[in-house]
Order: C-alpha cells, then structure tokens, then sequence
C-alpha cells in the first residue's frame, strides 16, 4: 500500500483511561493527515471511544477468550495480518504488543513503541532525593510515537466547544440548572478522595442548587452513589444504569467534571468538558492530566512525599493518608464553583507541608 494511503495499526489495550486519551490523538492525526486510516486493536468495551474519529476501524481483542495466551496472540496476528497494515505505533509497550510489533517486524512493517518515562517517573515518586518536576504528558507521549514513524503533527491539547448530544433516556431530566458530572471512584484507593468528605461535597453542591451525576462501574459504586442520592433530590447516580454510550452522550451535556486522577477526567475530555480534578498520592506532573485540561484545575495540596507513586497502587507509608485526608471539602468545593461559574479555579496554597 503507498503511503499516501497509509494504514497505521494502533495498539493500546488498558486500561480505560489510558484507552480514552488515544481518541484525541488520532482525531489529531487524522486531520493533519486526511488521506491516511488508523486501526485501534482494543478491548471491545472501549470501542465508543473511538466513535468520532474519523477513517478509524477498530478490531477487538478478547483477552480472556480468543486471544488468551500466546497461541490467542498468534490468532490476533492472523487477524490483524488481513488488514494490508503500513505501520504500527504501539501505545501500550507491555509484553502482548511487543509480540506482536515482532511479529510484523518478521513482515517487515516498521513499529514504534511509547516511551513511558520509566526512570524520570521513579525520580518524581522515590522517597528521597525526589525530583518533583513535570514531565511530558502522556498525550505527548502517544503523539510523539506517530512522529517517529514519520508522521509528525503539532498537538494542540486543547478543548474544543462542547457538543451536546441529544438525551433520550428517562433517567436524564430537563436541564434546568447547572449540571455537575462527579466521578469519585478510582481503581486505587489511594487516588480516591475519603468518600465520607466527597459525600459531604456533593451534598453541599447539590444544596447551592446545582444538579449532580454520580459515574461509576461496580456493584459497590453503584451503592455508594444511590445512597448520596437519596439524601438530595438534586443528585441522580448513573453508575450500572446506562450503557457507555449513553455516558459519552451525557457527560457531552455536562457544565463540569469533578473527578479523581481516573477514567472520569479522559471520559469528560474525549466531551471537551472542562474537569476539576482530584489529586492524593499521585501528581499532575507524571503527565496524566486528561487532554486539554490545566493543571489550575487540580485540586492539591503540596507534601514532601508527593508523588509517592504514578498509578496510586502504592500504600501511604505515613500511615496518615495526609494528602487526602488534609485537603478540605470546601477547598474542593470552592474549585467546582470557581470553575463553574467564573471559569477559573481559585488558586491555592500548595506551600505548605506536613
């Protein structure tokens, strides 16, 4: 295939977020490239993430099932090889992509793999010694594997105006007042903000008037926010009740998210959905801030062991979870308002440590 139809293979498998902030990317790239497809391999889930990038096909891959094992990668390579693939830019750079970057490279189709940072990253989350600067954001990360392969374009990570979808489910009311998406959950604890002093925020913004939408996925999280809304007529949890889609649909309609360091901050941005985020045991300048979004708009507090880790699966070993635990609801509540009605986030004292 020539190349100016070319047909780059995208690899990114997990996890959601990481999945949801490749959708920018490649609607980046395919406007500094009209002529060219992409084809995202990705776990079936996540296919709506890709629903508005245009020239874009997408091939599941089953973990569990078809493409368990090796002797599964092999059959995704079967499969993949039917699709007359140019390139490939891996965006996952684990063990199962690496295979199959080989395998193509036997066929003589060039891959590049993301550089993760690994060895800055450790310098951000050690205890001693700690080098708290930011580092390039993941975004960037993903746009420089695709320049590297030899189709480089600047990235903007910029919102656009957001595009409300339509709302035809009855769980959606009419919107009458400000809508505020909340996203309190996280795959780690250690990224959750205590839900005892989130609930305590929701409530209170509930009370100012404005309508809130409680996100999430288990069976738990799904307790959670049914409780928070029973205690306030202006907060309706979402969580298990509608399908991907549909949440795409809706955050579409949001005025703002409030989220954790999780998937809730990449799903409001693939929206253009300005987000508050949250921050405790990880940090903005790991570069996981969602596409678009100002670090302004991250609600911390500075410690001298902060970042103690880049995903939030690590243990406080203060014992005290002091990076949560000492950051006030009205600290969080005051940067929803401040970004909701003024558009900005109050700047706050990041100086002091404990």
């Amino acid at each position: 295939m020539p190349k100016e139809t070319a047909k780059i293979l995208v690899i990114r498998f997990s996890a959601m977020g990481d999945v949801a902030m490749t959708a920018p990317i490649l609607k980046e790239f395919t406007a500094h490239y009209p002529t060219h497809q992409l084809l995202v391999v990705s776990r079936p889930f996540f296919k709506p993430f890709f629903n508005e990038v245009e020239r874009l096909s997408f091939q599941p891959f089953d973990p569990k099932g078809t493409h368990k094992g090796f002797f599964g990668l092999l059959k995704l390579f079967r499969e993949l090889s039917k699709q007359d693939i140019t390139a490939i830019a891996d965006l996952h750079s684990n063990l199962r992509s690496k295979i199959l970057c080989f395998l193509f490279m036997l066929k003589g189709i060039k891959s590049v793999s993301v550089d993760k940072g690994r060895k800055e990253k450790a310098a951000l989350t050690r205890k001693a010694d700690k080098v708290l600067v930011p580092l390039e954001l993941t975004v960037a990360r993903y746009a420089k594997v695709f320049g590297k392969l030899g189709f480089p374009f600047p990235l903007s990570n910029t919102l656009k105006e957001p595009s409300p979808a339509p709302l035809n489910n009855i769980l959606f009311p009419e919107k009458t007042q400000k809508w505020i998406g909340v996203s309190p959950f996280a795959q780690h604890l250690q990224k959750v903000y205590p839900l005892h002093k989130m609930e305590k925020v929701v409530i209170e913004l509930a009370e100012l008037g404005h309508h809130l939408f409680i996100f999430g996925g288990s069976a738990e999280e799904e307790a959670t926010a049914n409780s928070w809304a029973a205690k306030h007529k202006n907060i309706t949890a979402l969580v298990r009740k509608i399908k991907l889609e549909e949440e795409l649909d809706f955050i579409s309609n949001l005025d703002v998210m409030l989220s954790m360091d999780s998937s809730g901050m990449h799903l409001a941005s693939l929206k253009n959905i300005p987000v508050v985020s949250v921050w405790g045991a990880t940090h903005p300048y790991a570069g996981f801030l969602g596409y678009g979004q100002s670090i302004n708009d991250a609600v911390q507090i500075d410690l001298y062991c902060r970042p103690c880790s880049v995903y939030g699966n690590i243990p406080c070993y203060r014992g005290d979870f002091a990076c949560m635990n000492n950051l006030t609801e009205s600290t969080v509540i005051n940067s929803v308002l401040n970004k909701l009605i003024h558009g900005q986030t109050t700047s706050i004292d990041t100086t002091r440590k404990i």
